[in-house]
């Protein structure tokens, strides 16, 4: 067995057809298959079975295609190693972000990667539905995602750090009545208009157990992904919505007020394959973040359990 072939059982097991893994790596399907072939002459167990058209890992392949994370991680950093003392740059490390998060975290990621010797910032915005934020790990060295503090956990094809665990604050308008209260239940805010988030993007479960707990359904006028044009929307009194409480810049005409009731918090999780925090750019990268993570809830609020 090498290690391609081992990369294509672990891709597999991942994507869930021979397709969708030529696809991911860019070759055709044929090829595929023959890889997977060759590596199952080498072993004695059978490490993969048709499930109807398509064809799936065994118990005995998903153990290999385990294995394989831990063997590209070796190998990684066997070639960063060499690299390293051979007095290579610090290289490349491409980071995503969903917006929010872009916007908290690139600038001061930027202004600590200006000196000689710091890792060369590959910079992207990504917005996109939880389930699609570890796809991107293909493609981008660390990916900054998010997801509600009940929620899931990510897949154990990624590693994530915490970076923050953010409150999700009620957003009206400085002169609605409401905002003359220190806290906010869902019972004072279920009759209100709302500005929600399209679906399959967290705060959208939040906003389905505020109206759980009032027994009503909310009223959804607008939908809208990005916090800033929903903080305009809600600063022109288009509605409330849900903001977080450190990674949105304040708005003139709005304010925020503590949801109490609801367990309103999402975690801000940087993401990664295994084997590329064995790069030490990569690795890095994620302690600066982990430092501005620090400077974004430093001074805004106390420690959220």
């Amino acid at each position: 067995m090498d290690e391609r072939q081992l990369r294509i059982l672990r891709e597999l097991g991942e994507l869930g057809s021979v397709s969708a893994v030529a696809e991911a790596l860019r070759v055709t399907p044929s090829a595929i298959s023959q890889q997977l072939r060759l590596l199952q002459r080498s072993v004695p167990l059978p490490l993969t079975e048709r499930a109807g058209r398509r064809v799936v890992l065994t118990e005995a392949g998903r153990v290999l295609a385990d294995a394989a994370i831990e063997v590209e991680s070796a190998l990684a950093r066997a070639r960063h190693t060499l690299a390293d003392y051979a007095g290579q740059p610090a290289g490349e490390v491409s980071v995503a972000a969903f917006s929010s998060a872009a916007a908290a975290f690139f600038p001061p990621l930027l202004r600590a990667c200006t000196g000689p010797g710091t890792p060369q910032l590959a910079l992207a915005d990504e917005d996109v539905a939880q389930d699609r934020f570890p796809a991107l790990t293909r493609a981008h060295d660390l990916v900054l995602a998010h997801r509600l503090d009940h929620a899931p956990p990510w897949p154990p094809t990624v590693t994530a750090t915490t970076l923050l665990r953010e409150p999700l604050d009620v957003a009206l308008p400085s002169g609605h009545p409401l905002a003359a209260h220190d806290t906010l239940t869902p019972a004072q805010v279920a009759g209100e208009p709302w500005i929600a988030v399209h679906d399959g993007f967290p705060i959208l479960a939040t906003l389905d157990a505020v109206a759980t707990v009032a027994g009503r359904p909310l009223r959804l006028v607008h939908r809208v992904n990005e916090f800033t044009v929903s903080a305009a929307l809600v600063a022109e009194g288009g509605g409330l919505a849900l903001l977080p409480r450190w990674t949105v810049p304040a708005q003139a005409g709005v304010v925020l007020r503590p949801l109490d009731g609801v367990h309103a918090l999402r975690n801000v999780d940087v993401l990664h394959r295994p084997e590329r925090t064995a790069r030490r750019a990569v690795g890095d990268v994620l302690k600066l973040l982990e430092r501005v993570a620090d400077e974004v809830r430093g001074g805004k609020a106390g420690p959220v359990v």
